[in-house]
């Protein structure tokens, strides 16, 4: 897994409606890149509705949230406009960003395994370096833990 302190891997992903978002895009902006496993499941429903939730708080921090699955984009779209999510979410079919990342990880559920994404979240800095590593993630309190840091990250 990526490291705080490296720059983080840009990248070009579709986004829900298919619009090619890049990560330098946001140069100058602090950023939350957040991978969850598959849309539509539980705990990535959780953890998207609290983002979308809690979305004032996030701007007040200064961040952009970033949502990537490995699901393709028509997936992503139902999942974004199902629960109304108000937050921009990136399909990596090829999980090459998850691959960058090192959130694609040999996984284990009732007693089969399989390659997938590991829930991880990553806070990007303006100048493009990654300032925090959440490495595993519960939705429940990601966003308790995510905004803590961005106001210590804040902090003078």
């Amino acid at each position: 897994m990526i490291q705080t302190g490296a720059p983080a891997p840009d990248f070009e992903l579709p986004d829900h409606s298919g619009a090619i978002v890049k990560l330098s895009d946001f140069h100058g902006q602090t950023v939350v890149v957040y991978f969850y496993p598959k849309a539509d499941t539980p705990g990535c429903t959780t953890q998207a509705c609290s983002i979308r939730d809690r979305r004032d708080e996030y701007a007040a921090a200064g961040a952009t949230v970033l949502g990537i699955s490995p699901d393709p984009v028509a997936k992503v779209k139902k999942f974004h406009d199902k629960r109304e999510l108000n937050f921009t979410l990136l399909a990596d079919e090829d999980h090459a960003v998850c691959d960058a990342y090192g959130v694609w990880v040999q996984k284990s559920m009732y007693g089969r395994t399989y390659l997938g994404a590991q829930r991880a979240t990553f806070i990007i800095d303006a100048d493009g370096a990654i300032a925090h590593v959440i490495p595993k993630v519960s939705p429940k309190t990601h966003d308790d833990i995510v905004l803590k840091t961005l106001a210590e990250l804040a902090a003078p």
